[in-house]
């Protein structure tokens, strides 16, 4: 495969929903979930997020157990896996917790329209991939992590991001955890947002398995991209 295999992984609500209409991280999972959650992350070799994620919930995408980290480092890794944000016009905080917390290296991915200036201090702190235009190419993106040595990517939201990369044909897997609450509301975000697919775009998921979880159920797909609903 010429780029990573990557998976989403996301928890919402019963109704779909990621976050409030405030766009506020809530909390949908419990503790069981949460370390499932940080298995996948320390067996990624790098975790992806959209600005917005940044911006919204200032994540600081680390593994969280101890343990977890003592294996990576003795398996010849970083603590933590290498952490993307996809960010086209350089908006990324330098005091994000992606900066302050935990050992490893950070990637920002911007578009050429990025301003200079701000390209300029994030390439200070993080290494800096250009692709794209207006926008990040995600295309191009994916396959310069893949040269850097990224085989296994995960992809942590936001819904826009979560678009772009399952409109592109990027995505393999989808992991959700799905709760037992409603949020609602028209402009809350859900797991998949971006433009949406027209019909006879709709794409189709291979049911893999469900699991039950604190007070919900985790749900696993393989995109099956070439199946479409017409």
């Amino acid at each position: 495969m010429g780029r990573p295999f990557t998976f989403i992984n996301s928890a919402m609500s019963a109704d779909g929903k990621i976050s409030t209409k405030g766009r506020k991280q809530t909390r949908i999972s419990g503790d069981v979930d949460f370390d499932r959650m940080d298995e996948l992350r320390a067996s990624s070799d790098a975790v992806m997020v959209g600005i917005g994620t940044v911006l919204a919930d200032d994540p600081s995408l680390t593994v969280k157990s101890e343990e977890r980290r003592a294996a990576r480092k003795a398996n010849g890794c970083e603590e933590n896996p290498i952490r993307v944000v996809v960010d086209s016009h350089a908006r990324t905080p330098i005091d994000a917790d992606i900066f302050k917390k935990g050992e490893g290296i950070r990637v920002i991915a911007v578009s050429k329209s990025a301003p200079r200036e701000r390209v300029k201090v994030l390439e200070e702190m993080a290494v800096v991939i250009v692709a794209g235009e207006d926008r990040v190419d995600l295309p191009e993106l994916v396959l310069q992590l893949k040269a850097m040595g990224i085989d296994r990517l995960m992809v942590e939201g936001g819904a826009g991001l979560n678009f772009g990369m399952l409109s592109c044909g990027l995505v393999d897997e989808i992991y959700s955890f799905v709760g037992n609450l409603i949020i609602g509301g028209t402009t809350s975000p859900t797991l998949v947002d971006g433009m949406g697919f027209e019909q006879g775009e709709i794409m189709g998921l291979e049911f893999l398995s469900c699991d039950r979880m604190d007070d919900g159920v985790v749900l696993k797909w393989r995109v099956n991209a070439a199946q479409v609903f017409d």
